[in-house]
């Protein structure tokens, strides 16, 4: 298991993206054709994440949501900047193809606990922080479990047993039944919003 963890979950990663990003170059290509359209010439989403011990990096991702404004200038609720062709996208978790290009450069792995965002750091205990001693993933054992239709504290569960049972076989269900999700459309948003509520702490 330590020699996956080390050697083989990072060959597996690289091959599999190269293999992933040859195939869907069809589909990428026209993703990026209509975002490119319907975004205004803007077709990514580019985010700082926390990656594996705490590291910044810039997640791409296609976008899914404008950038629609109240009248103080704050930012709509995620529900009404949701664009149709985004959740289109969205649905088919088409928008997490250009992570591919993340795994490549070392910063994500496709199979790992999903990055969140820089702020919830500080608000992590010392177990929900373990979940940064793997690399992020643009898949995971919450993803399969429930994806955005379970809590945080499920969500925290799920990675942190992840990051304790890493193993090839491991992963390869997980793989087998993110396929079955994404197929099946399943758990894309939570019970009571369109996208993951925001995590605000223990």
């Amino acid at each position: 298991m330590e020699m996956y963890k080390n050697i083989g979950k990072r060959v597996f990663d690289i091959i599999v993206s190269c293999l992933g990003l040859i195939i869907c170059s069809p589909v990428f290509i026209v993703v990026f054709l209509m975002l490119l359209i319907a975004n205004g010439g803007n077709p990514f989403f580019i985010q700082k994440r926390p990656g594996k011990n705490g590291f910044i990096f810039r997640i791409i991702k296609f976008r899914t949501m404008n950038n629609r404004k109240d009248k103080q200038g704050n930012l709509l609720s995620d529900e009404k900047r949701l664009t149709k062709i985004g959740m289109l996208i969205r649905r088919s978790s088409l928008d997490e193809m250009p992570q591919l290009l993340n795994v490549l450069r070392g910063e994500m792995s496709l199979i790992g606990p999903r990055p969140l965002l820089p702020e919830y750091l500080p608000l992590y205990n010392d177990v929900q922080r373990r979940r940064h001693l793997a690399r992020p993933g643009i898949t995971g054992w919450a993803q399969i479990n429930g994806r955005n239709a379970i809590t945080w504290k499920e969500k925290f569960e799920f990675d942190v047993y992840y990051v304790d049972n890493i193993s090839f076989l491991l992963d390869l269900k997980i793989m087998k039944l993110t396929i079955k999700k994404v197929v099946l459309k399943e758990d894309v948003s939570s019970k009571t919003s369109a996208t993951m509520e925001r995590f605000t702490g223990n």
